[in-house]
């Protein structure tokens, strides 16, 4: 286990050290997530003059589902950096070394959460000058939420990229799983305002309860569980793609 947690750390420092050469990564990927906080923000602003919108400002009620919506996007696209290593070879340099595979999915999570983390505090920080009323329970709500179904994300894509070993493919999935269940939740709308099926689909949707938790922020048993849900979810994606990378070491 020491020896994991060592290789884990030694790939992860790798990791963070490309990402540092390549900063704007992180600001690329928070255009969309910005569009839809300042535009919507602004276009849907009277919707929470609905009767049964419980929220006084719409931009309070969307930060939270934008800093989730942010976690999807960027971690579903981990795997390309993946497809793009086995492409170089990086990846049979690795695995003909004493490398723990455990260690090159963990540092890959590691890495995508790091930048989960600065997304999210960067649209917060927009959120709060827009006058968002943000609190310190609400933001570290907003951040585990974010930082766990992001690594669920991550660690599907990661599994995906080492099974299909395609862009094409990792990008009709992405493309085809993460606006749908962007939707199919409470981001952009009250869950009390859903239509019945959307709101009978969402219970089973990690996207909606990463939003839920991120959204309520008081820690109360409902948001316990959404969280406790989304850490099991990580883990099991997490075993997931160790169990890709072995079936992709047997295969070459």
């Amino acid at each position: 286990m020491t020896l994991v947690l060592r290789h884990t750390r030694a790939l992860t420092v790798r990791q963070l050290l490309a990402l540092w050469r390549q900063p704007w990564f992180v600001a690329i990927t928070l255009v969309q997530p910005m569009v839809w906080l300042l535009l919507f923000g602004a276009l849907f602003k009277k919707v929470v003059e609905i009767p049964g919108f419980h929220s006084g400002s719409y931009v309070d009620f969307l930060t939270p589902g934008i800093v989730v919506m942010s976690a999807v996007f960027s971690a579903g696209w981990h795997g390309m950096g993946w497809i793009n290593a086995i492409d170089r070879g990086i990846v049979d340099r690795f695995l003909v070394s004493p490398v723990s595979r455990i260690a090159l999915v963990a540092s890959g999570i590691a890495q995508q959460v790091v930048i989960i983390l600065i997304q999210s505090a960067i649209i917060i920080g927009v959120a709060a000058a827009l006058g968002a009323h943000l609190t310190v329970g609400g933001v570290v709500a907003m951040l585990v939420a974010a930082s766990l179904l992001g690594a669920a994300i991550c660690a599907l894509s990661d599994g995906l990229a080492f099974v299909a070993r395609q862009e094409e493919t990792l990008i009709g999935v992405v493309q085809f799983v993460v606006l749908p269940a962007t939707f199919l939740s409470a981001t952009l709308m009250a869950s009390n305002l859903l239509p019945g099926w959307i709101r009978g689909v969402s219970r089973f949707n990690p996207v909606d309860w990463a939003v839920v938790a991120a959204r309520t922020g008081d820690w109360s048993a409902t948001v316990g569980l959404r969280i406790a849900l989304l850490g099991g979810l990580a883990a099991a994606c997490a075993f997931v793609a160790s169990r890709a990378v072995g079936a992709y070491k047997r295969s070459v």
